[in-house]
């Protein structure tokens, strides 16, 4: 009979020390798009039987709305240093880690992490997860085709009117983060990349009003990886990895099309990705698990190979397949990170200028 059989299965699962009425726990996780290896995550969840539900943002705008309004139901979240994760900080909004259940935790750079404590005293709310700069990812094959000699160590090539007019027909992109854009363009103006005075601030905007006629889009930074890939765009101002990937998914398509990256010569913005808790988290316990199985050496390099991001974990190199871990635009040199600038917090009255100068850029006005 159908519910003899029920019976004697309840009472194996008794003996076996299973509760039947015991959920499968959960962890949530929200990570940027494009941002992790999926045989890493089923590896996780068959070594601990703990199930992954896993979202995803491609703005950091996107992610702060998420958790602004509290009870977010997320139990691990990956900000950027700087704003988002220094701002979470300052707002008692992460739980601090407990290092005991994190034993990898020894495996994290010290020099590296030491970047972000300026951020994060102690290093108390969060592990670096990966890392790169901001800068030009370019299809080198049309700027062959249309200017053989044009400039490419310098953000002059898309800030200088004059060349944004000459590339515009082969498309010109900036991604749509006021935050991750604003720096850049203030450096290679000549200003402080963190400054809010309103002359330094006019100066970037008039840099970016400049040259907003000729760009074809002022995308998202997945949207604009897939704009590369495809060739839709020549030139545009986006995050190291997303460059980086979209020059690997161009080479599988085998359509002709060549993307590089490029750090600005002046320097380059760098950033972290941080492994966060929220306060409010419903599973701590299992975000400590996957921070801590994430810091393992294999399974970061797996990571590493699969999004072409640099991480935090030394003993990740030789894991790491050579065709990445050689890469420059992977893993900077030693003089391309002494001059990488980190930039700094600003207040909220500074974040809404920015915000405000942002808005018309995208508007055009």
């Amino acid at each position: 009979m159908p519910h003899r059989r029920a019976i004697a299965l309840w009472l194996a699962m008794l003996l076996l020390g299973a509760s039947p009425l015991r959920a499968q726990p959960v962890l949530n996780v929200y990570n940027w798009a494009d941002y992790i290896d999926p045989h890493v995550v089923q590896r996780f969840q068959q070594e601990t039987g703990i199930r992954i539900r896993y979202d995803v943002y491609d703005s950091l705008e996107t992610l702060e709305g998420k958790l602004s309004s509290g009870r977010s139901g997320y139990d691990l979240i990956v900000p950027t240093s700087e704003p988002s994760f220094a701002r979470l900080v300052r707002a008692g909004a992460l739980r601090p880690l407990d290092r005991t259940r994190i034993p990898n935790w020894s495996n994290l750079d010290p020099a590296l992490m030491e970047r972000v404590a300026a951020v994060d005293p102690g290093n108390r709310h969060g592990a670096i997860y990966l890392w790169g700069t901001v800068g030009l990812g370019i299809r080198t094959d049309a700027l062959r085709a249309l200017w053989p000699d044009a400039p490419r160590d310098s953000l002059d090539l898309l800030l200088r009117p004059g060349n944004a007019a000459r590339l515009a027909r082969c498309g010109l992109a900036v991604m749509d983060s006021a935050t991750d854009v604003l720096p850049s363009v203030l450096r290679w103006a000549g200003r402080d990349p963190d400054s809010a005075a309103p002359a330094d601030l006019r100066a970037a905007e008039q840099a970016l009003l400049a040259v907003r006629p000729h760009l074809r889009a002022i995308p998202g930074s997945g949207t604009l990886l897939d704009m590369l890939a495809r060739g839709e765009i020549c030139v545009a101002l986006t995050y190291s990895g997303d460059v980086i990937q979209a020059a690997a998914r161009a080479r599988e398509a085998g359509r002709g099309v060549e993307i590089a990256y490029v750090a600005p010569s002046a320097g380059a913005h760098l950033w972290f990705d941080l492994l966060a808790i929220p306060a409010d988290a419903p599973s701590p316990d299992a975000a400590h698990a996957f921070i801590d199985y994430l810091l393992r050496p294999e399974v970061m390099a797996a990571i590493t190979g699969h999004v072409r991001y640099p991480n935090a974990v030394p003993a990740t190199r030789p894991l790491v397949p050579e065709a990445v871990r050689d890469d420059p635009s992977v893993y900077p040199s030693e003089a391309s990170l002494r001059h990488a600038f980190v930039p700094g917090t600003l207040t909220p009255a500074e974040e809404r200028a920015r915000s405000r100068l942002w808005n018309r850029f995208k508007a055009g006005r």
